[in-house]
């Protein structure tokens, strides 16, 4: 039997969790993707691959019985994932979690609830991902290593053993952290970057190596 889910906002991510959930039927059927939630009026009825936008978060008490997959988030607005999710006002249980088919996850690793986790994504020995997270392609998680709640991860990403990124944190694609990094909460990491020393919480560094461009 399918379970009903519902994607918001229709943004990148979401449309990204659309290819996965897609995969993973082709494996065995498990979603059945209602349609999308957004609040932006402009896209009520847009349609992408046959799922169409059904309207704003008034309309989710209609779709009682189905999860919820909430991954809103890019460069710009990222800070703001919590305050957009947590207004959801949704018990753990009403989310969903998403893993595409071909994700390695070691047997003690430990993925939370309302994550995304796309094609070739790697969560080793003892690593944790949180709550409402997204990983991206091809990203690479190391040992004994953790991803705050929140947090948005790129695609192509290296995450060396014993590392720490804080909560709401957005880590771009092609970064490389350092073994036992710590990045504090909040923090933007730039696309490429290579990270070799703790960042302190809200800040924005870049570069090879990541050099401090600005506090939050």
């Amino acid at each position: 039997m399918h379970e009903k889910i519902l994607l918001f906002p229709f943004g990148g991510n979401a449309r990204e969790a659309l290819t996965v959930i897609a995969d993973i039927n082709k494996d065995k059927e498990t979603w059945d993707v209602l349609g999308f939630i957004d609040d932006n009026e402009s896209l009520r009825g847009r349609e992408i691959q046959g799922v169409e936008v059904l309207g704003g978060r008034d309309i989710l008490g209609r779709y009682g019985d189905a999860k919820v997959l909430a991954v809103p988030g890019n460069p710009s607005e990222y800070l703001q994932r919590r305050k957009i999710i947590d207004e959801l006002q949704f018990f753990p249980q009403r989310f969903a979690t998403v893993i595409h088919p071909s994700v390695v996850c070691s047997a003690d690793a430990e993925v939370g609830f309302n994550s995304l986790l796309t094609p070739n994504v790697v969560i080793n020995q003892g690593s944790r991902v949180g709550n409402h997270c997204v990983i991206l392609p091809n990203t690479v998680i190391s040992h004994e290593s953790s991803v705050g709640s929140y947090s948005c991860i790129g695609s192509n990403v290296s995450i060396s053993g014993s590392v720490s990124i804080g909560e709401q944190c957005y880590i771009g694609s092609g970064v490389t952290v350092k073994d036992g990094v710590t990045i504090g909460e909040g923090s933007l990491i730039g696309i490429g970057s290579n990270v070799l020393e703790d960042v302190p919480a809200g800040e924005v560094r870049a570069g090879n190596p990541a050099k401090f461009l600005r506090k939050i």
